[in-house]
């Protein structure tokens, strides 16, 4: 669910005032040439004239600007004509002049138009790409109320190295919550891959060990494709036979920095440390595996506490230097309980002062909102804590187990 204004959505909000801003550059016009044709003959003011397109273009598109620059223009006419004539040198010289100076101002507006085209359709696409890779989560699916919010280090960004996606299982629901090394457009490609197989997978694996071998085996395969090759959010590709995973890990070097056959130069420094819930329909627990990731908080009675696993897994894609198989944790999960999984964006954003983020402090205050609310106010604090602009992708989902 949407939790904060698009950039389209304020300039839209702009517009009624634009028609206020529009009767500026006219009353200048006015202004100029009445006060210029009521000085003395020695004082020119026509000149300032131009003043009118320079502002209008500030606002206003090319077609705007190029009518206004013809008012001054008239307006200039007039002031020949009632002082000195239009034919003398000094009337001349201006009426050159503003024609010169208005047609470089109406180029220059054209070429913002075409780039704000441009950026309007690049927006588009990213807005696209959000809705396809990093699929709205549902408000209610199963015994489960949902709520995520994502922000954008990257300008004009929707989406960028984080992710989280929900599956419907014959028993449950499963979740992913993840983060891609790096941070930006650059780790959509990484993301694509990881959101894909979980998605082709999440349901054909009852259980959730088997579910973060296929996950790893299928993150390690493809981080070790060369990268023009998996920087393209698209399908998963297909994983490794099975047995296979760490062989191919260790035969490419994904994961280890040591890796020479394949040819690349950052398979090895390429892993998403990722959070994988299994939570029954019909139990009051919930399992998890946890890969690297910053551990969830649990909202319960009054208190928040951090799931920290007690045997964490590598992140995904570095399977092979797991000491052994993975190890499911489990943990209480009642009505009412509320569950926090988020980014390390989020617990590693700074202030002015290059102090954290106190998440864990801030979320304690609003424990007893309901999802959607919770996430409101975290988003603004967040938001505020660093004056506005992130250094890094946050995500957060906030799951509350119904009655």
């Amino acid at each position: 669910m949407p939790l904060r204004q698009r950039p389209g959505d304020r300039r839209r909000s702009w517009r009624p005032g634009r028609h206020a801003l529009t009767a500026l550059p006219l009353a200048l016009i006015l202004a100029i040439t009445v006060v210029d044709v009521l000085s003395p003959p020695e004082i020119h003011l026509g000149p300032l004239l131009i003043v009118a397109p320079a502002i209008t273009a500030s606002f206003a598109g090319a077609r705007a600007t190029a009518l206004v620059a013809l008012l001054a223009l008239a307006g200039l006419t007039v002031i020949g004509l009632l002082r000195d004539g239009l034919t003398t040198p000094n009337h001349e010289t201006q009426l050159g002049a503003q024609v010169a100076v208005s047609v470089l101002i109406i180029g220059l507006r054209v070429l913002r138009d075409r780039h704000e085209r441009e950026l309007a359709q690049v927006r588009s696409v990213s807005e696209a790409a959000q809705r396809v890779l990093l699929r709205p989560l549902p408000d209610r699916i199963g015994p489960l109320h949902l709520a995520s919010v994502y922000l954008a280090a990257e300008a004009e960004a929707q989406v960028g190295g984080d992710l989280y996606a929900a599956a419907r299982t014959a028993t449950g629901t499963r979740l992913l919550v993840g983060d891609v090394r790096g941070k930006g457009l650059p780790s959509l490609g990484d993301a694509a891959l990881l959101l894909g197989a979980f998605r082709a997978a999440a349901h054909l694996h009852a259980d959730l060990r088997d579910l973060a071998r296929f996950l790893d085996g299928s993150v390690s395969w493809g981080l070790a494709q060369p990268g023009e090759q998996r920087g393209l959010p698209g399908p998963a590709p297909a994983p490794p036979p099975p047995g296979a995973e760490h062989d191919a890990g260790a035969g490419t070097g994904a994961g280890t920095g040591t890796g020479t056959e394949a040819g690349t130069d950052d398979s090895g420094e390429s892993f998403i440390t990722a959070v994988i819930l299994d939570i029954p329909d019909d139990g009051s627990t919930l399992r998890l595996i946890d890969c690297g990731h910053p551990p969830p908080l649990l909202l319960h009675a009054g208190s928040t506490t951090a799931l920290g696993a007690r045997h964490p897994a590598p992140p995904l894609g570095l399977g092979e230097l797991a000491p052994g198989p993975y190890e499911v944790e489990e943990f209480p999960f009642l009505p009412g309980d509320r569950l926090l999984i988020y980014t390390d964006g989020v617990i590693e954003a700074r202030d002015a002062h290059r102090a954290f983020y106190p998440l864990t402090d801030r979320v304690a205050a609003w424990r007893s909102d309901r999802p959607a609310a919770l996430l409101d106010h975290l988003r603004r604090d967040l938001l505020a804590h660093v004056g506005g602009r992130l250094d890094d992708d946050a995500a957060v989902v906030v799951v509350e187990r119904l009655a």
